[in-house]
């Protein structure tokens, strides 16, 4: 079993489709209206939809620090960057890194968890 796609709630589809260009750093695959956006996750598929419920993602980036500076002003911090695991097998990520977190509001609402894997 393989996940195919993700739905998160988007009120306003234009403001939420420039929030996830910017974070994604990728503009939308395909946009239909009335309502659906849809961006790619490395073959995962993100739907802004009007239609979905509020939802909680978390999404793999380079640097948390990093997308936290560039989406300044774009989203507010619900949780500031802090290691919340080291890894010392590679069970759930990989073994000699901490995993460092933040949580972030998007232009709608939903919480975003950003993850970053960096040598300690």
């Amino acid at each position: 079993m393989r996940l195919v796609q993700v739905a998160v709630h988007a009120e306003d589809l234009d403001r939420a489709a420039d929030f996830y260009t910017v974070l994604l750093d990728a503009p939308p695959l395909a946009r239909f209206d009335p309502g659906l956006v849809f961006f790619d996750l490395d073959g995962v598929r993100l739907l802004l939809d009007r239609n979905a419920p509020a939802s909680l993602l978390y999404l793999r980036v380079d640097n948390v620090h990093e997308t936290l500076d560039k989406l300044d002003g774009l989203a507010d911090v619900v949780e500031p960057p802090r290691v919340i695991f080291s890894h010392h097998d590679d069970s759930l990520g990989p073994a000699g890194h901490d995993e460092w977190q933040a949580f972030i509001t998007d232009s709608e609402g939903n919480t975003v968890g950003l993850v970053a894997f960096q040598a300690p």
